[in-house]
């Protein structure tokens, strides 16, 4: 197995979480192939790259907090073609209605390797393990946020 390779596309999920968690959506979008399908859980389907990105730029927005971990990758490269299994585990917090939804999940992916070089997601799915919802009570305080408006200097 060609280990840089292998590398290359752990790293593809990775920045696609990650762009996902930090809202970079033009990061996020490069990600993707094109024609990439997605489907997360039994309510959410998309087709193409632009349907995927404005649900997450329009459903995210700095109030959505998300947190979301892969790991134990299970990575086949076959050429230009790759798929791959992961354990999800998530965090969302919904601040305006102090709500926190946490879960597991296993990703299936397949990877298609363009003409540029670079590894793009071409189909992403996972089904859910488990997902809670918890209630914020007056004890849980948010002591830091990166997408909070910074207070007016003095």
């Amino acid at each position: 197995m060609d280990l840089a390779t292998l590398e290359d596309v752990r790293r593809l999920k990775y920045r696609y979480l990650r762009t996902l968690d930090t809202k970079q959506w033009d990061d996020f979008a490069d990600t993707l192939a094109p024609d990439v399908e997605a489907t997360y859980g039994k309510r959410l389907s998309f087709s193409g790259r632009d349907a995927v990105v404005e649900y997450m730029r329009t459903s995210l927005p700095p109030t959505i907090i998300t947190v979301h971990q892969c790991h134990h990758p299970e990575i086949e490269i076959d050429g230009d073609s790759a798929t791959g299994t992961w354990y999800l585990y998530d965090k969302v917090l919904v601040l305006e209605h102090r709500l926190m939804l946490t879960g597991a999940a296993f990703y299936e992916d397949e990877y298609v390797r363009g003409a540029d070089g670079a590894w793009r997601i071409a189909r992403t799915s996972y089904i859910r393990s488990y997902e809670a919802m918890e209630k914020l009570d007056d004890t849980w305080h948010l002591t830091a946020n990166r997408w909070a408006p910074e207070a007016a200097p003095q």
